[in-house]
């Protein structure tokens, strides 16, 4: 209900680039171009400073951004409130998530919701975790799904369910012949590392440093960003990795890969975030509650098979 332009204005300050900003719109550049130059008309003055690659907001493009803030800001809740009238959850929901809840969690949980509220519109952003609570910490996401234990204030954490990390290697792999290893049992061998600000990596960092092992002590081979990449190198033989379980549990299946749990055991948080102190519409409300239950269901069920 908002005006369009104030929209695209605040996508393009927030994001710092046009092209970003389309992006986060579903719109081309030349449109978000265009609006950007219908508002600077209305108010007959500049609001951005275009140069040297950088977009930089004018003091007047400072006072709009304020307001357009607040506007939107309004203008969700009106809609929202308007909406709870009706029984039916209805309206977008801008979620966030880490790589490996979005490929072995996510799917299964955004089926089930749709299917009791098929009105409802998500549009998932996929990165790390770090990212992903940068973002709902900025604001730019309603809800954030990811694998670490947020200390930002600006965010408002539960913790639904956790999952073990296991080690996981080709069978032929030396490693593949234990029924559990101590972090001193994996130097020496190759290992696939996540990338930074991936919540795995952190907890696996974590584990090293309490056996009191350096970093200069692993034998990194590779860091990754894609698990179905990582998987398929240690399927190869390249080296050994630490995934959840819930990731790998297909492939130890078919016998691509070895799961060997480790000592003392470790476990990755699922936990579910959202911006302190912001509007929450009732929809919002809905969902971080539907995925707290679907997170600590299908972790219930993992347990009942293990």
């Amino acid at each position: 209900m908002a005006d369009r332009r104030l929209q695209v204005f605040h996508a393009v300050a927030k994001h710092g680039s046009f092209t970003r900003a389309a992006e986060h719109l579903y719109m081309t550049q030349p449109a978000v171009t265009f609006q950007i130059k219908q508002l600077e008309e209305h108010f007959d003055t500049r609001l951005l400073d275009r140069g040297h690659g950088k977009i930089t907001l004018t003091p007047a493009g400072e006072l709009v951004l304020a307001y357009a803030e607040r506007i939107l800001g309004l203008s969700a809740e009106l809609d929202s409130r308007v909406s709870e009238l009706t029984d039916e959850l209805a309206g977008q929901i801008k979620v966030g998530t880490s790589t490996t809840i979005a490929a072995y969690w996510l799917p299964a949980i955004l089926e089930g919701f749709k299917r009791k509220y098929p009105r409802v519109l998500p549009r998932v952003v996929v990165g790390n975790s770090k990212l992903t609570e940068d973002s709902v910490a900025a604001r730019d996401l309603d809800i954030g799904l990811i694998e670490i234990v947020t200390e930002q204030h600006a965010i408002e954490r539960r913790s639904a369910a956790r999952d073990e990390l296991m080690v996981i290697c080709s069978p032929d792999h030396p490693l593949a012949k234990f029924d559990k290893l101590t972090a001193k049992d994996l130097i020496g061998h190759p290992f696939i590392d996540r990338d930074p600000g991936n919540g795995i990596r952190q907890i696996a960092d974590e584990f090293f440093e309490a056996a009191g092992i350096a970093g200069s002590e692993i034998n990194l081979c590779a860091e990754l960003g894609s698990l179905a990449t990582i998987k398929q190198l240690a399927a190869a033989g390249l080296g050994f990795a630490i995934a959840s379980d819930r990731a790998i549990r297909r492939d130890v299946a078919e016998g691509r890969l070895a799961a060997i749990r480790l000592e003392p055991r470790i476990y990755t948080p699922l936990e579910v975030i959202l911006p302190r102190d912001k509007f929450r519409s009732r929809l919002i409300t809905a969902f971080a509650d539907y995925v707290c239950e679907e997170f600590a269901r299908m972790a219930r069920d993992k347990d009942a098979v293990s």
